[in-house]
C-alpha cells in the first residue's frame, strides 16, 4: 500500500479536530496551549504533504516560519502562565478572565468616585 498525499490531508484533518476540541472543551490553560500546537502541527503536515506532491519547498519554508512562530507562542504563553500562577495561584482561563473583569470594575469605581468627588 502506497502512502497518498491523501493519506497525510486526513491524518492532518484529525490531528486539528482533536486540537480543536482541545481548545473549545478544555478549561486547563496549559491543555489549550498543547491544543494549540497540535493545530499548528496539523497544518504544517498538510504544507508538507503538499510540498512533496507538488515537487515544492515553498511549503516546506512555510513549515519552518509555523514552528517558529509555535515556539514563540509557547515561551511567551508559558511565562504568562507562570506570572499569574506566582500572583494568583489559579490558572484556568474562566478565573484569569473573571480577575479582568474585576480589576476593570475597581478601576472604573475608583473613577467615578473621583469624578463625584470633585463636583
Amino acid at each position: 500500500m502506497t502512502i497518498t498525499t491523501t493519506h497525510y490531508l486526513v491524518l492532518a484533518a484529525i490531528i486539528f479536530c482533536i486540537g480543536l476540541a482541545g481548545v473549545s472543551i478544555r478549561k486547563n490553560a496549559l491543555v489549550m496551549f498543547m491544543s494549540v500546537e497540535l493545530m499548528l502541527n496539523a497544518a504544517s503536515l498538510t504544507f508538507v504533504a503538499y510540498s512533496k506532491a507538488l515537487d515544492d519547498v515553498a511549503g516546506q519554508v512555510s513549515v519552518f516560519f509555523i514552528l517558529v512562530v509555535a515556539a514563540g507562542e509557547v515561551a511567551v504563553g508559558l511565562a504568562l502562565m507562570v506570572a499569574i500562577f506566582k500572583r494568583k495561584h489559579k490558572t484556568s482561563p474562566d478565573e484569569i478572565s473573571n480577575m479582568a473583569e474585576a480589576h476593570r470594575d475597581k478601576s472604573v469605581e475608583g473613577k467615578s468616585a473621583g469624578v463625584a468627588n470633585v463636583s
